[in-house]
């Protein structure tokens, strides 16, 4: 990232006709030499105390200012996710109308974006700052309460979960679906980033907290709905907008850990010091595969390689970047740099697989060897694949075939996962498009037994790995 940032601020208004205007001003005031510049999209949530005529008014009198309206008010969520669809900015923080927060604060949030790869940074009304203001003790209990239980099922160590200073880098808050149209909406953001693998990071903020009696609108049923919410995120995965890669099925197949350990122990024999990884998605091989002497995970989808960059953090042997395996542009500073080229499960996805093998090829020195995984078995093909992007499932001969043409010696041919065919069969007869959390914990329990039946059941495994070696000069 740069040196200085564009912030879009998400204001939420609903009922706030006395301090609404105050509020934005602030907002609009805000100068730092880390802000490049401050976007401000207001939304009125469907107000009914004459706070939309105070907005309006504001609105004429700052032009820059972005203000919308909802005919009908349809809570805090509704009214940020219109707020969300509007932003520019290299990062978005929600602002709440209400004078309880502070917005000089954006330039402590934004600190961990230009120094640490942050992607999420919590203003936190309890780290320690030079003064704080005295909270209600109910409040805060129950703060602590959803803050520990949120902390206990994503494994991180918050100190304040329900903070409304969520500054969160505007491309990954795009690509997170946002269910809740309440207050619920904060533990969702939180369980979410924290499943995708956000970087996340703390920054003590000031609050002037309102009582009761001065307006404060959140109270113990939106305690009782947070429960709810935080009980939803433990069971359900619902982690990406709809994209192009099936985003939903990868992250989904990173809860079996113990399959992808198998996966990399079937290929790990072939793997030398010096590796390029073409589609590593958010790393599910690449955790069982490093450290290398040098590593280059590669992706094309911007999620997946924000995901990996995190990963690297700490990693030098770890590199990242784009590159698309049917682009010879993209392989030609990589001609003769890597002994191993490992591709698993991204050739059934394209047009030119022979294309795809010669920049392979390229890629690798004299001797070096591409480790390709296919699906296998044109009957097999299903609902599932579908979902996945597959444009076909290769035979052995294909699979060969292709191989050869783009100039490799196929070296080795290995059927895979024969265990698995059973319930890929299975999800095909009732035309499923995504693996249910019982199957893939059931599976991946049973990755022992998998390993075992490889070797003896009579049919071609579900999968194809061909070890395909470049010819010595």
């Amino acid at each position: 990232m740069t040196d200085a940032l564009k912030v879009s601020v998400l204001v939420p208004v609903y009922n706030e006709r006395f301090l609404a205007a105050e509020s934005i001003r602030r907002v609009l005031a805000v100068r730092h030499p880390s802000i490049r510049e401050v976007e401000v999209i207001v939304v009125d949530d469907g107000s009914t105390d004459g706070t939309r005529e105070v907005l309006r008014a504001l609105a004429r009198e700052h032009p820059e200012l972005r203000y919308i309206e909802h005919e009908r008010n349809q809570g805090k969520g509704a009214a940020l996710r219109t707020a969300l669809s509007h932003a520019t900015g290299d990062v978005c923080v929600a602002h709440d109308a209400d004078l309880e927060y502070h917005p000089d604060d954006f330039g402590v949030l934004i600190q961990p974006f230009l120094k640490e790869q942050a992607d999420a940074v919590f203003g936190s009304r309890f780290l320690p700052g030079e003064y704080r203001r005295v909270l209600l003790f109910y409040h805060s209990v129950g703060n602590r309460l959803l803050t520990t239980l949120v902390n206990l099922l994503t494994n991180l160590n918050l100190s304040d979960m329900e903070t409304c200073y969520k500054m969160v880098r505007t491309k990954l808050l795009k690509s997170i679906p946002l269910r809740y149209n309440d207050f619920r909406i904060e533990p969702e953001l939180t369980i979410k980033l924290a499943k995708r693998g956000a970087a996340i990071f703390e920054a003590p903020i000031r609050y002037s907290g309102r009582t009761y009696v001065e307006g404060k609108k959140i109270g113990w049923r939106d305690g009782l709905k947070a429960l709810g919410a935080i009980a939803r995120g433990a069971l359900v995965d619902d982690l990406y907008v709809n994209d192009p890669y099936g985003a939903h099925i990868l992250h989904s197949l990173s809860r079996a850990r113990k399959f992808s350990r198998w996966m990399s122990d079937a290929i790990r024999p072939w793997v030398g010091r010096s590796v390029l990884e073409i589609g590593a998605g958010i790393g599910n091989l690449t955790v069982h595969l490093v450290p290398r002497d040098r590593y280059r995970a590669t992706d094309i989808n911007p999620d997946y390689l924000d995901y990996l960059h995190n990963f690297a953090l700490g990693k030098p042997y770890l590199e990242v970047g784009t590159v698309h395996a049917e682009s010879a542009a993209d392989f030609a500073p990589l001609a003769g740099r890597f002994d191993t080229v490992v591709c698993l499960n991204v050739l059934e996805h394209l047009d030119e697989p022979v294309r795809v093998l010669e920049n392979f090829h390229r890629a690798l020195e004299p001797g070096g060897r591409a480790i390709v995984l296919v699906p296998a078995g044109p009957s097999r093909f299903n609902s599932l694949d579908r979902a996945l992007g597959h444009r076909l499932r290769y035979t052995p001969e294909r699979l060969r075939q292709v191989v050869t043409a783009a100039g490799f010696e196929v070296e080795r041919l290995v059927d895979f996962n024969r265990a698995g065919v059973p319930g890929w069969r299975l999800n095909g007869w009732t035309r499923r498009t995504t693996f249910s959390r019982v199957q893939l914990k059931l599976f991946n329990s049973m990755v022992w037994l998998a390993r075992h039946l490889d070797r003896v059941l009579p049919w071609r495994g579900l999968s194809l790995i061909v070890v395909a070696r470049k010819r010595e000069k």
